[in-house]
C-alpha cells in the first residue's frame, strides 16, 4: 500500500491507497488488484482505492468490483486533478464571448 487516509480523527474510517505511475501502454492487470486486496485483508480494511496513470484491464476491473475496490485510471485522475486543482496551476485564463442579441434592436 502506498497511502492511508483517515477520514475521521479517531481513525475509525480509513481508506487505503495503491498508486502506480505507469506509461499508457502498461495496463494494470488482475494480479495487481489481487495483491492490493491481500494487503487490504491483512489490515482488516474494507476500503481501498487503486490509482494509476494508465488504465485497467477488463479482468482487473471485474476483480476490483468484486472486492469493492475503487479504480481511478489516468483519465479520471486528470479530471479530478483539474476539478479540485491538485497538482496543477492555471497558466492562462480565456474568456469566451457570444453576441447578446437582446441588446441590439433588430429592424
Amino acid at each position: 500500500m502506498d497511502g492511508v487516509i483517515n477520514q475521521d480523527a479517531l481513525g475509525t474510517s480509513t481508506v487505503y491507497i495503491q498508486a502506480k505511475r505507469y506509461q499508457a501502454a502498461n495496463i494494470v492487470q488482475r494480479p495487481a488488484i489481487d495483491a492490493f486486496y491481500g494487503a487490504l485483508s491483512r489490515e482488516h480494511a474494507d476500503r481501498g482505492v487503486f490509482i494509476t496513470t494508465s488504465s485497467f484491464s477488463e479482468q482487473a476491473k471485474v476483480t476490483a468490483k468484486s472486492f469493492s475496490i475503487v479504480l481511478i485510471d489516468g483519465l479520471e485522475l486528470t479530471d479530478l486533478m483539474l476539478q479540485f486543482q491538485v497538482g496543477v496551476q492555471v497558466k492562462r485564463h480565456y474568456d469566451l464571448f457570444t453576441i447578446d442579441e437582446d441588446y441590439f434592436e433588430i429592424e
